[in-house]
């Protein structure tokens, strides 16, 4: 299948590489040279701008968004509303927030361009395992597509889940389960790292593996980055966060959800990059004044 594809950073570059290698033709675009030379020599067709990846498809043309969400995908999607005509699609793989994919899709409706959202997660790893692609659109252009989502996805691992805005809603909510899980894991192994018996934090995690309960991929990633550096001591505990777990809880403050799990785990993120916080000063200061007990004092 024809397809042209717009961003080529971790896992653009690796979709490319997958789906080229697969036999699908692919025309490529990111304002690096260096990416796109990678991209042509995985196999990609290549285009200096988004006018020439346009005019190199054959109608009905598809082109696959993978960049930043915000302004680059805002930007993107509007140029190419611009370029393409009736019955071209535009598929946003990237994380984008839901209420935008509904905006985005009625505003290329009217110009008679199909849009769909694919919530894609695998990472870097996507393209020797595969992504797991949650879809969201109208049914008759998702299934129009799917040779692309069958050649991404491993066995079982696409799932157009609704209309417009599906796909990233269920994506969102995903990445949301993430930041409890690794949160949980994280506190586990800090507790072991703790305590009193010499544990080989390395051989749990890969132990674990083996029949438990609590067994999965994350947990394999934990044990080989361990094994890699048994304290972390090459790291500092500064955790970004890519929005999807504030679109989360915000959705559930709209819905009345309770989510403790995963605001713990999305506060403890922004914790973790700040450096003498206020509110751990203000406790100390705390304990000074009604019970006289000592604090430390910086440096001046």
């Amino acid at each position: 299948m024809q397809l042209g594809f717009v961003g080529l950073g971790k896992m653009g570059l690796n979709m490319v590489t997958r789906l080229a290698g697969e036999g699908h033709q692919i025309v490529a675009y990111d304002r690096s040279a260096d990416a796109l030379g990678r991209a042509q020599a995985a196999g990609s067709g290549g285009a200096a701008s988004l006018e020439a990846l346009v005019a190199a498809l054959t109608p009905p043309r598809v082109v696959w968004l993978m960049v930043p969400a915000g302004p680059p995908t805002e930007s993107t999607v509007a140029a190419l509303g611009d370029l393409l005509s009736p019955d071209d699609v535009v598929i946003d793989g990237g994380n984008t927030n839901f209420h935008d994919d509904v905006r985005r899709a009625q505003t290329l409706s009217a110009r008679g361009i199909h849009y769909v959202d694919a919530g894609t997660s695998g990472g870097v790893w996507g393209l020797e395992e595969g992504y797991c692609l949650m879809v969201g659109g109208d049914a008759d252009i998702c299934r129009r597509l799917e040779p692309i989502f069958f050649t991404l996805a491993p066995q079982n691992g696409y799932l157009r889940v609704g209309d417009h805005g599906a796909g990233h809603y269920v994506k969102m909510i995903h990445n949301g389960v993430e930041y409890g899980l690794m949160q949980a894991y994280a506190e586990g192994f800090e507790l072991m790292h703790a305590s009193p018996y010499r544990v080989d934090l390395a051989a749990v995690a890969s132990l674990w593996m083996h029949g438990s309960v609590v067994r999965s991929w994350l947990l394999e990633l934990a044990a080989r980055a361990l094994e890699q550096d048994a304290d972390l001591s090459a790291l500092e505990g500064y955790v970004e966060d890519s929005g999807e777990g504030r679109w989360t809880l915000h959705e559930a403050i709209e819905r009345g959800v309770p989510l403790p799990v995963i605001t713990a785990a999305l506060f403890t993120r922004f914790r973790s990059r700040e450096n003498n916080p206020f509110s751990e000063r203000l406790l100390a200061a705390l304990r000074n004044q009604f019970g006289g007990h000592a604090v430390k004092k910086r440096d001046a």
